[in-house]
């Protein structure tokens, strides 16, 4: 059965890659790293030896220029000390198989890196961003996911719904144009909604949906399914009594099920 080789990418401002790569060893990687993207450029870390990236949040580049634009520059532009552009080896990885989430500040990196949506199988194009909530302020607070059946999203699958706790100032989806955001339901690489936890129905009505998305949008993956970007976190929710309901009974299947079926899929695949 082949290892599961996870790499939890931080620096710049994140500081959520603990909880991430907590997540990830209770979810069965065989092998979680922490490294700085420092580590990538000075050729300590090389991407190629893992088949799980993960991208976690927490306050990359403090936000002052717009939620992961820094960083996508940073990973488009910077080269290792052997004079490799970083980019390809985030190219090769993905072309070699391996899975790839981006939690909050990382799933703006996606985005604007171009990995998510990869509309029609074309990568590295900047499609859609995420921008200001339309409160106006930064939203904690737990919330309700709905999961679309027909994604192709590894880490979502058998999943109908869950809840967990979002953390962000910019996470409202904003596609280039309308033919974007339809081509996303055409493709039915809209991965998560966030949902009235009432009815479980996708919203747009604030605070159920804290960003204003259109369509209530949460989450995006890629048409090979190996992608998952999303702005609420999982690696937060790891432990039944993280929910804040839980003294009342209240329950949900824990955040880490989404790399939990990342795992599988990897220990799967041959």
């Amino acid at each position: 059965m082949p290892k599961v080789k996870t790499l939890v990418i931080t620096g710049f401002g994140t500081n959520c890659e603990v909880e991430s790569a907590f997540a990830a060893t209770q979810a069965g990687s065989d092998v979680t790293d922490i490294a700085y993207f420092s580590d990538v450029t000075a050729g300590r870390t090389r991407l190629a030896d893992y088949n799980f990236l993960i991208f976690p949040g927490g306050f990359l580049d403090g936000d002052d220029l717009g939620a992961a634009q820094a960083a996508a520059l940073r990973w488009t532009h910077a080269k290792t000390r052997t004079g490799e552009a970083v980019i390809d080896q985030l190219k090769a990885f993905f072309e070699a198989g391996g899975l790839i989430l981006g939690i909050c500040n990382g799933f703006q990196l996606l985005v604007k890196i171009g990995l998510l949506p990869g509309l029609f199988g074309k990568y590295f194009v900047r499609e859609l961003s995420l921008s200001n909530n339309d409160s106006g302020r930064f939203e904690d607070r737990w919330v309700t996911l709905a999961a679309n059946p027909a994604c192709p999203c590894v880490f979502t699958r058998g999943i109908s719904r869950i809840d967990l706790p979002v953390r962000h100032g910019e996470g409202k989806l904003v596609p280039k144009n309308q033919a974007v955001l339809d081509a996303l339901w055409a493709e039915n690489l809209v991965a998560l909604q966030y949902a009235d936890p009432a009815t479980g129905l996708p919203t747009e009505e604030y605070p159920k949906n804290p960003n204003g998305s259109p369509q209530g949008i949460a989450g995006l993956t890629d048409p090979t399914g190996r992608i998952l970007g999303l702005m609420p976190h999982p690696e937060a929710f790891n432990h039944p009594t993280n929910h804040p309901g839980w003294t009342r009974g209240e329950t949900s299947i824990l955040g880490t099920v989404l790399l939990e079926n990342g795992v599988a899929y990897l220990k799967s695949s041959t």
